[in-house]
């Protein structure tokens, strides 16, 4: 699909939403520049950043046969743009394709990615003003092929949503967990429940993209994924579905004796759904 730009909407409730347009646009004459409209754009994050008062966009920049494997990084005074584009690199000098961010309760922000032909994830904090990445980096879920990472935390505990790599297909969902976002990270299983058994293992036919919190609920969040439409990405639409933590592990780990301490992560089916009445009280 052409680059088109990165746009942006805004809500209040969740439910009804405005078109703020396009954020970051589109290069169409330079054929050089990485957001030239033949050339690939996906995932875009956006943080802000209390030190200067920016909000700063990462995303996925790549060309046309994904050979690029890099992130893009742009900044603006407001989220609704305009995005100024600064450019693109390879974090700590490795490629990088699905990818994320996430700012901890302290302010750290840190860059999560596939890398090494989607074989791990790379994860490291980024400097103070999220423009760059620092040379920390460490290597997770090595070997296990895993992208589209998607992270949030509940009571100092950090829980990751990722996918297996099987093109536009969809594919089993894993969550895992660390006491430390660094690592190491425990895998816990597939998070689906409802459906039945292959709706669950092809995670509803959805690819995680991000999760979000439900403030005022502790352990609830907005599962965020991509449905797919491979005979025609332009026309791919979104699933939202209610996350939980709370409960018991349902499974050990998969290399060491034992259930995890942590509580299981649960991604609930519904056709239809609506947020709780409380959380309209308390946003």
């Amino acid at each position: 699909v052409d680059i088109i730009g990165v746009g942006c909407y805004s809500s209040k409730d969740l439910w009804t939403w405005k078109n703020e347009g396009i954020v970051l646009t589109a290069e169409e004459s330079n054929e050089t520049h990485d957001l030239h409209k033949s050339n690939v754009l996906e995932r875009p994050k956006v943080i802000y950043n209390e030190n200067t008062g920016k909000y700063v966009m990462w995303m996925h920049i790549d060309d046309a046969n994904y050979t690029k494997a890099a992130v893009g990084i742009a900044v603006s005074d407001y989220p609704t743009g305009p995005f100024d584009y600064l450019g693109s690199q390879r974090p700590h000098g490795y490629e990088s394709r699905d990818m994320t961010v996430f700012k901890d309760d302290d302010g750290v922000a840190y860059l999560i990615y596939s890398s090494e032909d989607n074989s791990e994830l790379h994860i490291g904090p980024l400097t103070k003003d999220y423009l760059d990445v620092k040379p920390d980096m460490r290597r997770i879920l090595v070997g296990q092929h895993r992208e589209a990472p998607a992270l949030f935390k509940y009571r100092g505990t950090y829980y990751m949503i990722t996918s297996g790599c099987t093109g536009w297909a969809p594919n089993e969902a894993l969550a895992h967990a660390a006491d430390s976002i660094m690592g190491p990270w425990e895998t816990m299983g597939n998070p689906c429940i409802g459906g039945n058994k292959m709706f669950r293992l092809a995670t509803f036919f959805s690819q995680s993209t991000f999760v979000i919190p439900l403030p005022g609920i502790p352990g609830s969040y907005i599962f965020m994924a991509d449905r797919w439409n491979p005979a025609d990405l332009s026309d791919s639409r979104y699933v939202w579905l209610p996350l939980i933590v709370g409960g018991p592990a349902d499974r050990p780990f998969e290399f060491n004796f034992g259930f995890p301490l942590w509580p299981r992560v649960s991604i609930y089916w519904h056709r239809k759904w609506r947020l709780p009445s409380s959380w309209r009280v308390t946003k």
